[in-house]
């Protein structure tokens, strides 16, 4: 397991506060240390404000159910809770590592990505570093977060190519008129630095 666990979770169109963001990251270690050190699940309660589930708040959002690209179109969930299923996923559930043992788990640095909602996007566009990109066909869906762009210095069209491919598609398979591209931006913040964001601005103002 990398020493930074990592995972995307909650889709909403309120910025998140640093007070938000700070008590995301209690939460995810929280949930963290109940599972792996205790074997038992914990779930955050009386969660108000922004992170109050949509059912009562006035507004609704999307988000990613099992932490594995999978979207909803609204949910009764709260993000803190799902916050907190997400954190688990990230260091139990990958099948890219091993499980996160007792010994690991306060080693760990949690970094948490909040995305906006999903959009449709033109090839033209897409930036690099803003956007993260979901690409849809029949049943497959691949997601890539902004910062993959950024970090391996990627052109737009390398960019949609690879999210085909983790979709399980063909790398030119965005190309198709079957294909649906849809693009997002993401708030990243870990315990590692204070809560920003990492690309300026939380909304996708280019694709609405």
């Amino acid at each position: 397991m990398s020493p930074v666990s990592k995972f995307h979770s909650p889709v909403f169109p309120e910025s998140l506060s640093n007070d938000d963001k700070s008590a995301l990251l209690r939460i995810a270690r929280r949930s963290l240390t109940e599972k792996i050190l205790h074997g038992r699940r914990w779930d955050p309660q009386n969660i108000g404000g922004t992170l109050a589930p949509a059912a009562e708040r006035s507004s609704r959002w999307s988000f990613a159910e099992s932490c594995a690209d999978a979207w909803t179109g609204e949910s009764a969930h709260s993000v803190a809770a799902t916050v907190a299923r997400c954190a688990i996923a990230a260091a139990l559930e990958d099948d890219r590592f091993s499980p996160v043992g007792p010994d690991e788990a306060p080693q760990l640095a949690i970094e948490i990505s909040v995305l906006s909602v999903p959009k449709i996007i033109a090839v033209g566009e897409i930036e690099i570093g803003r956007h993260g990109l979901i690409i849809e066909r029949g049943p497959f869906r691949g997601l890539l977060l902004p910062q993959v762009a950024l970090e391996r210095n990627w052109t737009p069209e390398r960019f949609l190519a690879d999210t085909c491919i983790k979709a399980g598609l063909s790398a030119d398979a965005w190309k198709s008129s079957q294909a649906r591209i849809l693009g997002f931006s993401a708030d990243v913040f870990s315990e590692s630095d204070e809560p920003s964001e990492y690309v300026v601005g939380s909304s996708l103002s280019s694709a609405e």
